[in-house]
């Protein structure tokens, strides 16, 4: 259920959480406030970038324009530039890519699909987002598994409200994805996030129904299914970062950072205006 008011969804948030199984952190008003700048401010370059994403560009080219202007303009912090030794401001996965594509090179096509992937630091939290943009018209099944991903992702967050659990995302997300015979990757999850880029809990999105972390308000986490046209099976490149679909299908994934509230949820990286 979506909520009305946010003054609303933080004023019983200074409650104690019951007891959960791992280290999770519970936001208070003030570090909530401060994640929805970082998420904002995150959803404003991915607007920004969306004109240049064209035929005949390169990655880097899209990383030099978002470093800069997170940089320069925003005056954030590219939270993936050199953490744990990635060497990029942004991750950009093209087409069998499933995530953590390192930019380069390789020009974009017509018919590409690319999802960027934003994370931004202000102030010292995390605001995390990705999208999925087409170059021109691509191939039909590359338009379905992208409206296919978009779908577990809003039909995941729609899921989120407190005395649910994180198998129920997953479960729903999961129960989607195969109704329309696609797939669901399964080494890569979402994720706990905050001060610290990942944070507890794990967010997977397969799973049964009633396991798993009990939602509680003043979680926050990112859902960010990554969906296969084809099998589910992924493999590592040998630059330890790029991960692709194992048969080489289209893989595609959207991902917002999302404040569980004492009614629902609340889209930290909401574009103004947009819709989920």
């Amino acid at each position: 259920m979506r909520p009305q008011n946010r003054s609303r969804q933080t004023e019983n948030m200074f409650q104690k959480p019951p007891k959960q199984p791992i280290a999770i952190t519970y936001k208070t008003p003030v570090e909530i406030e401060k994640m929805r700048v970082a998420g904002q401010l995150a959803a404003e370059v991915l607007d920004m970038i969306g004109p240049y994403v064209q035929e005949g560009v390169t990655t880097e080219e899209l990383d030099r324009i978002c470093h800069d202007y997170m940089v320069n303009v925003q005056k954030v912090i590219p939270a993936p530039l050199n953490y744990r030794g990635f060497p990029k401001s942004i991750c950009t996965s093209v087409n069998h890519v499933v995530c953590h594509g390192i930019p380069g090179s390789k020009k974009l096509r017509k018919g590409d699909v690319v999802n960027i992937d934003i994370t931004v630091i202000k102030d010292s939290y995390h605001g995390d987002t990705s999208r999925m943009f087409a170059v021109g018209t691509p191939p039909i099944a590359a338009q379905r598994v992208c409206q296919i991903a978009h779908d577990c992702l809003r039909i995941g967050i729609e899921t989120v409200r407190p005395g649910l659990r994180l198998g129920d995302i997953g479960h729903a997300i999961q129960k989607y994805a195969e109704a329309q015979r696609c797939s669901v990757v399964r080494e890569y999850c979402g994720h706990g996030i905050g001060r610290d880029f990942h944070e507890d809990p794990q967010v997977l999105h397969y799973g049964n129904p009633g396991e798993g972390v009990s939602l509680i308000p003043g979680m926050t986490f990112t859902i960010e299914p990554m969906i296969n046209a084809g099998k589910r099976h992924v493999k590592l490149l040998p630059d330890g970062w790029t991960v692709v679909t194992k048969d080489h299908s289209v893989s595609a994934q959207w991902e917002h950072t999302v404040l569980v509230t004492e009614t629902g949820y609340e889209i930290l990286t909401l574009s103004p205006g947009a819709t989920l």
